[in-house]
């Protein structure tokens, strides 16, 4: 099948959200770097270092289950904007060692209606949408 690899960017949403109110004139904080898309994965995952370079703050932590059947506690930060090919979404994120790739999974793609083209190894937009950005709501 092979591996789709993206360009993102994250920035950081609190730092967003401060300059939206008022109270602060620093630019948000923000980092492009590369993502391994892994639909057999939730959520967002970034490398230690790149949450360090966006000053994320913990919120939390889970047990997740690896692909090696181990049991491991990661920490959970803050939600950054996400964005995509021109397409963003907030979402929080689970922290990587600097050994793993940035993975970005299922739930932010469907977020910004993004689906896998193995064959190009690409990202499009949602056939079922004639690949424009829309949300299915009820």
């Amino acid at each position: 099948m092979g591996k789709v690899v993206v360009r993102i960017k994250a920035a950081n949403w609190s730092d967003i959200e401060l300059l939206a109110l008022g109270q602060t004139t620093r630019p948000p904080r923000f980092v492009e770097a590369e993502a391994l898309v892994d639909t057999g994965a939730t959520g967002l995952y970034l490398k230690s270092s790149v949450i360090g370079q966006l000053g994320l703050r913990q919120i939390g932590e889970r047990t997740a289950l690896t692909m090696s059947n181990r049991r491991e506690t990661r920490r959970l930060f803050a939600p950054v904007e996400l964005e995509i090919q021109g397409r963003n979404t907030q979402y929080q994120v689970t922290e990587l060692p600097d050994d793993l790739p940035n993975i970005v999974g299922q739930i932010p793609l469907e977020s910004m209606d993004w689906v896998i083209d193995m064959t190009g190894r690409k990202l499009i937009g949602n056939p079922e949408h004639g690949g424009e950005l829309l949300h299915e709501e009820f």
